[in-house]
């Protein structure tokens, strides 16, 4: 066997970070990928693969927000002990004087109290190694280094790991404009795969903002992956970078070309249908999704059946009253407007979603940044009953 194909099938431990509540689906997502000995954790998943998965899990991972690659694990309750054991890792074999790094740091720990600090200690140690092996140092670039390193630390344990992703997987590439707070890509599709809509049934966004719903949704409909868009990826700079292994992952991708249903996105502001139409040109989706300037009121469908996922306002533009009046006329609008669809709406006003007064059939936490947000399913059956307070 040739060194190039024992380097492919090498195996090693891999971590998928995400966001709360989304775990189970970047599970099944990992799955699909070959991923094996799958151990779900807060916010992140440990899983086991090669150089192959590691590519894969860049390109087709919808819920991932980085793919890291763990290389030094440690007990530490010292700076001195930290500083020891990072030096004393080789790596010049990881990369060179002429290239840069950048480090990030994650510290839940009564050892260490500050993550710059714990970034501060490990760069010198790092730069103390390459002074120590040959007499100068590499340069730091945050922006656009050849390696960026994540170090955690969780009470006295330390991983060091290389980050294969670069910029966060979330970042899609296809949004060039924005709406205030918007809804952030990978947490977006995770919506959607919660929702078990079948990829082939009319899909609805009543308050579609910058777009970032439907357009994640006519990607997972066409089997487009995520990555189609990005470039450059962190693992692209390492040192054993398969370049041949890369282009064939993505030339197995067997995309749609055409959808037989619609997936509809709309918004009463014009300045979000701006917005949303140049992010859905951007991503090159501009005939599969039907984009329409309207209040939600004043929407419906004849489909029959399908799936709405919406991420109304919270409320930091309206009143109390205001929302609460909203949201109520939301329900009224769900139940009049769209029997026979499944509704899924998140926010972080609880208070809010109690008026939607509908009666809900599931409800799931997540987090939209720092916000916790519930995200509640309703089905609107034929003669769904109003129920005040069932939204709790």
């Amino acid at each position: 066997m040739s060194n190039a194909i024992q380097k492919r099938k090498k195996q090693f431990e891999m971590i998928a970070k995400t966001f709360f509540g989304l775990e189970e689906i970047l599970a099944a997502e990992l799955r699909a990928i070959g991923a094996k000995n799958i151990i779900k954790h807060n916010r992140a998943l440990s899983f086991i693969g090669n150089s192959e998965t590691m590519y894969k899990a860049n390109y087709y991972l919808r819920t991932a927000l980085r793919i890291l690659k763990p290389i030094s694990k440690f007990k530490i309750q010292t700076q001195k002990a930290l500083y020891k054991n990072v030096k004393r890792y080789e790596w010049e074999k990881i990369f060179s004087l002429k290239d840069t790094f950048a480090i990030d740091t994650v510290v839940s720990s009564e050892y260490f109290k500050h993550s710059k600090f714990v970034a501060l200690k490990v760069k010198d140690a790092i730069v103390d190694r390459f002074r120590d092996e040959f007499g100068e140092r590499p340069n730091v670039d945050v922006d656009n280094p050849t390696v960026r390193i994540s170090v955690h630390i969780f009470n006295d344990t330390c991983t060091i790991s290389l980050d294969s992703s670069g910029d966060s997987l979330h970042k899609r590439g296809y949004r060039t404009a924005a709406t205030t707070a918007p809804l952030n890509e990978a947490l977006a599709a995770g919506m959607i795969l919660l929702s078990g809509w079948d990829k082939n049934s009319e899909f609805i966004d009543g308050m579609c903002g910058s777009g970032t719903i439907p357009i994640e949704a006519a990607l997972i409909a066409l089997n487009i992956p995520p990555g189609y868009l990005k470039k450059t990826y962190g693992f692209m700079k390492w040192k054993d970078y398969d370049s041949d292994l890369w282009n064939e992952i993505k030339g197995e991708v067997e995309s749609k070309t055409k959808l037989d249903f619609k997936i509809i996105a709309s918004d009463k502001s014009p300045e979000a249908i701006e917005v949303a139409a140049r992010n859905i040109k951007s991503a090159k989706l501009l005939k599969h999704i039907i984009l329409e300037k309207k209040y939600f009121d004043e929407q419906s469908s004849e489909a029959g059946s399908g799936v709405i996922v919406m991420n109304p306002p919270y409320g930091e533009r309206l009143k109390e009253d205001d929302l609460n009046q909203f949201y109520s006329e939301i329900g009224d609008t769900l139940k009049s407007n769209f029997t026979g669809f499944d509704a899924w709406l998140l926010s972080a006003s609880k208070t809010a979603m109690k008026k939607v007064g509908l009666r809900t059939s599931k409800k799931l936490t997540l987090f939209n940044g720092a916000l916790e947000c519930k995200y509640h399913k309703y089905e609107l059956y034929r003669g769904t009953k109003k129920r005040y307070g069932d939204d709790s």
